[in-house]
């Protein structure tokens, strides 16, 4: 039996309200689109919905994607907006309780739909799933997400053996926005993805929101996609990296791990100057201080907003978070006494917050 034919049966039997609608957003994406839509048509039920979002692409991927996807619903953006517009616009074409966001360089592996609608069910305390994203040479692309207490996130067990994989669905911090689905009353009630990001960190964002929310996240290991993946350290993404994250900090976090973190993330401030200096992109942490602090006013009206909607305690949404900065891709290293300063104050921080909780 092949991968995920275990599952057809099941989905034979659901009804549109376990309909996926399946947003690809694509920008100069014509190489890769091809057998991503491909393999999508092959899943495809008849009550799901295809929805691709052009932001302004200019290398012929709008003319492949309606040859390629007649039952696609083809959406010209003038402009790139970015990659969270870019979802909001597709979800909002669309009519389906789940939605699944798909990046256009990902292939779905037989079964992964079945799998992905399937879990909708089996975990209904899950507000959004991912499956698990592979690299073309079948290594772990990702697992799941890991957010480290500062607000650095990364790609959970990239590079690892597919092996390492969870055995079974599993609670993770937050969804690759590569090949994530949520139920559209969440969508909706959080306000999906945040737009002004254009690009990276959205999904961490979103992830932690569900969280603060008291929604569950999670993989499903065994609904697998292959992502065309490049980790690229240009300074421009550096830029992204900074300036979102420190706009996820300022707006999701709760008061108390806040003011109890102030100290810890003026501290990292001045180690990555020093690592941007050293690495060639302070003039891109330089820019994410400046549109951080020039944008201050917007983020506190956005922390009010996010906020309102917090269904548990600093301790409980803490418990999300890792003392761990264990990632190949990111620009600080576990080292020695760094590494054991950083974890004890992060035990600190959660004993305080214990000690309130009580």
């Amino acid at each position: 039996m092949r991968h995920g034919e275990s599952f057809r049966a099941l989905v034979e039997g659901l009804t549109d309200h376990d309909a996926l609608a399946v947003v690809v957003v694509t920008h100069d994406s014509a190489v890769s689109l091809p057998a991503v839509l491909e393999a999508l048509l092959e899943q495809l039920t008849q009550n799901d919905e295809l929805v691709v979002l052009d932001n302004a692409s200019r290398d012929g991927t709008v003319a492949l994607a309606r040859a390629a996807a007649p039952r696609a619903r083809v959406i010209e953006n003038p402009s790139n907006a970015g990659f969270g517009a870019g979802c909001a616009l597709g979800a909002k074409a669309s009519d389906a309780p789940l939605l699944q966001f798909l990046n256009p360089d990902c292939r779905v592996e037989p079964g992964c739909l079945d799998r992905l609608r399937a879990i909708a069910s089996e975990r209904p305390d899950w507000g959004a799933w991912q499956a698990a994203v592979l690299l073309p040479d079948g290594h772990i692309n990702t697992d799941g997400g890991v957010v480290h207490y500062i607000g650095i996130g990364w790609a959970g067990d990239c590079g690892e053996p597919v092996s390492a994989l969870p055995p079974a669905p599993v609670e993770v911090a937050f969804p690759s926005g590569a090949a994530m689905v949520i139920r559209r009353p969440v969508w909706e009630a959080l306000d999906g993805f945040e737009e002004s990001y254009f690009m990276y960190s959205e999904d961490l964002d979103l992830g932690l929101r569900l969280w603060l929310s008291g929604r569950a996240v999670g993989i499903v290991p065994d609904a697998r996609v292959v992502h065309a993946y490049e980790f690229d350290k240009g300074a421009r993404k550096w830029y992204w990296l900074e300036r979102n994250r420190w706009r996820t900090v300022l707006s999701v976090y709760p008061t108390a791990l806040l003011l109890l973190l102030a100290p810890a993330l003026l501290g990292v401030e001045l180690v990555l100057l020093g690592l941007a200096a050293r690495d060639g992109w302070l003039a891109s942490k330089l820019r994410a201080q400046a549109a951080v602090l020039g944008g201050l006013p917007t983020t506190l009206r956005r922390r009010r907003s996010v906020q309102a909607i917090r269904r548990v305690s600093a301790l409980e949404f803490s418990s999300h978070l890792s003392a761990s900065l264990d990632s190949a891709y990111l620009p600080i290293a576990e080292r020695h006494w760094g590494a054991r300063l950083q974890r004890a104050y992060w035990a600190a921080v959660k004993r305080v917050l214990a000690l309130a909780a009580r």
